[in-house]
């Protein structure tokens, strides 16, 4: 099975953008990369004091399944030295399967498309620029912008 998908980056510790190219490149190494979006600087979601965030997309095509692409990105995490300590806290990488085409799934390690894609437009900015016409899967209705703060930055991934 070979899977369209975005996946989305971010990172908000250390160089962010230094890191979110390092992640871009490790995920070229397991999944083909079409095409990735400008950088976005958004503010954090949640009550966690924490710094800004640079976000971005990749539009890639993987050989595999939802959840084997999800273990992938999950590797380059570790790889790139994410550790875990609270949710919605402050992390060095963050790379999420936010959408892929034409799939619902929930498990209890996935759901697709990502639960609050359609709520961050910090997701949700850079995903409609690789797709433009994306859609959610389960309705078919075309993906839009929903309220939130996102700056475009000059540089890419």
């Amino acid at each position: 099975m070979t899977l369209r998908a975005v996946v989305g980056l971010g990172s908000n510790l250390g160089d962010r953008l230094v890191i979110l190219r390092a992640a871009a490149a490790e995920l070229a190494r397991v999944v083909r990369l079409e095409k990735t979006s400008r950088v976005y600087a958004t503010a954090p979601v949640g009550s966690v004091p924490q710094p800004e965030f640079l976000n971005a997309a990749a539009l890639v095509r993987y050989r595999g399944t939802p959840e084997q692409l999800l273990d992938a990105l999950l590797a380059i995490e570790a790889k790139l030295g994410r550790i875990r300590r609270e949710k919605w806290g402050p992390r060095l990488i963050d790379l999420d399967v936010l959408w892929v085409e034409g799939v619902t799934l929930e498990t209890a390690r996935l759901t697709l498309p990502h639960p609050h894609l359609r709520e961050r437009a910090f997701a949700m900015v850079p995903l409609l620029e690789l797709v433009p016409d994306a859609a959610d899967p389960r309705t078919g209705e075309r993906y839009e912008v929903p309220p939130g703060a996102v700056r475009a930055m000059p540089e890419r991934l």
